[in-house]
C-alpha cells in the first residue's frame, strides 16, 4: 500500500500525506495518515511540529496508517524536560564548554522519557500536545489543545489539561472487533471494498472476508 502523493486533494496546499515528506530515519509515519495546516507549509512538519529532537537521544516518534492530525499539533520530546535529579534545574551539561564538564555528559541535562507512539487511525485535534514517552492507541481521538502526558488506551477520547479520559468510542466488543480486524493493514483494494462498513459502523461487516 503506498501514497507517494504529497498532496491528495487537488487544488488543497494545506493538506498533506505525511510520509513522502519525512526525511528523519527517527520518525516514521504511516500510509494515508494525513496532516493539515493552515498557518505554516505542511511539509514543514516534521521541523515546525517535532520538537526538541535531537539525534544524541535516540528516541523516535512513529505514527500509524489513517491518522489524522489537525494544525499546530505538537509532539514534544525530551530535549525539552530539564532533569529533576539535580538541585538546580539549569541545564549545565548543555554549555559543557562554559563549565568544563565532559561533553559526553551532555543528556544528563533532561530526563529521558523515551519514543512517542501513535496507533493507526487516530485522530489528533488543533494544536494538542503529545509528551515523550506516551503511547496512543488505536481509534483515539486526542481533543484540540489537549495536553498528552500519559498513555491514551485505544478508541479512547481524551481532552483537557492535563489530558484525561472523556468517554471511550464504543463498546468493548466493538473494539475488540476493531482491533481484531486491524483494516488499516488491509489492501487498498479490501479497504476500498469495506468502505461502506467503516462509514456506516457495521464492524460485522469488517470480518466477513
Amino acid at each position: 500500500m503506498k501514497n507517494p502523493t504529497i498532496y491528495p486533494r487537488k487544488g488543497d496546499k494545506q493538506t498533506i500525506y505525511l510520509k513522502p515528506v519525512i526525511t528523519s530515519p527517527n520518525i516514521q509515519v504511516g500510509e494515508y495518515t494525513m496532516y493539515n495546516d493552515f498557518v505554516r507549509d505542511p511539509r514543514e512538519f516534521q521541523r515546525n511540529n517535532v520538537l526538541y529532537h535531537y539525534p544524541i537521544n535516540g528516541d523516535k516518534l512513529t505514527i500509524g496508517k489513517f491518522c489524522s492530525i489537525a494544525c499546530g499539533a505538537k509532539f514534544l520530546f525530551t530535549s525539552a524536560n530539564h532533569t529533576l535529579a539535580s538541585l538546580s534545574t539549569y541545564p549545565f551539561p548543555i554549555f559543557f564548554e562554559e563549565w568544563g564538564l565532559p561533553p559526553e555528559e551532555i543528556t544528563t541535562a533532561w530526563d529521558n522519557r523515551g519514543d512517542i507512539t501513535v496507533g493507526s487511525d487516530v485522530w489528533i485535534g488543533y494544536e494538542a500536545v503529545i509528551l515523550s514517552g506516551v503511547t496512543i492507541g488505536h481509534g483515539a481521538i486526542v481533543g484540540a489543545r489537549a495536553l498528552v502526558t500519559g498513555d491514551v488506551p485505544p478508541y479512547t477520547i481524551v481532552g483537557g489539561v492535563p489530558a484525561k479520559p472523556i468517554r471511550r468510542r464504543f463498546d468493548q466488543e466493538t473494539m475488540d472487533r476493531l482491533l481484531e480486524s486491524r483494516w488499516w493493514d488491509w489492501p487498498k483494494e479490501t479497504i476500498a471494498r469495506h468502505l461502506s462498513d467503516l462509514r456506516a459502523g457495521r464492524v460485522e461487516g469488517l470480518l466477513e472476508d
